[in-house]
């Protein structure tokens, strides 16, 4: 089964219990003007895709395209670590990079939860999955680079799994 970006921010919005108006902050802080009732569309799960396009009305579901996933990860770090000033010759705004979306929600949570490697292995292992050093360094590298690995959706569902235990327990 694969999960769309929608579902993981359903997932991410309940492993760290994130209200609606946190939900409409960190769009903003991410670049992107939503209303409330607009997020609680984007925090519709979608059908099989096969059934998706009879099964869901536009008006109830906004999906959630690469571009505003990767903005709401860059205002959800903003959220929890606070407006940094740009460097020079840097711009307001983060560069959106459109990488796989799983390597960019672990690297993006990682910097916004201020995690280690190692704080990222054991709620991994939470989730009773197990990862080595080196292959959780694979996948946070930048893509394009020689050892970058792409992280599979199973990395990313358990990943929020352990979220979850960890921060709702």
């Amino acid at each position: 089964m694969n999960i769309d970006n929608n579902d993981i921010l359903i997932r991410l919005r309940y492993a760290l219990d994130l209200k609606n108006t946190e939900m409409v902050d960190i769009f903003k802080l991410g670049g992107i003007e939503l209303s409330k009732d607009e997020v609680l569309k984007v925090l519709t799960k979608s059908m099989d895709e096969e059934l998706e396009e009879d099964m869901i009305e536009e008006e109830n579901y906004i999906p959630c395209d690469d571009e505003m996933f990767e903005s709401f990860l860059n205002g959800f770090i903003t959220f929890k670590r606070g407006k940094q000033e740009p460097k020079p010759g840097q711009t307001d705004r983060p560069e959106i990079t459109y990488e796989h979306v799983n390597n960019l929600l672990l690297k993006k949570v990682k910097i916004a939860l201020s995690l280690t490697s190692e704080d990222m292995i054991e709620i991994l292992e939470l989730a009773d999955v197990h990862i080595t050093k080196g292959e959780l360094g694979a996948i946070l590298r930048r893509e394009g680079h020689k050892n970058y690995r792409i992280c599979g959706d199973r990395y990313a569902r358990n990943f929020l799994k352990g979220l979850a235990i960890r921060y709702r327990d």
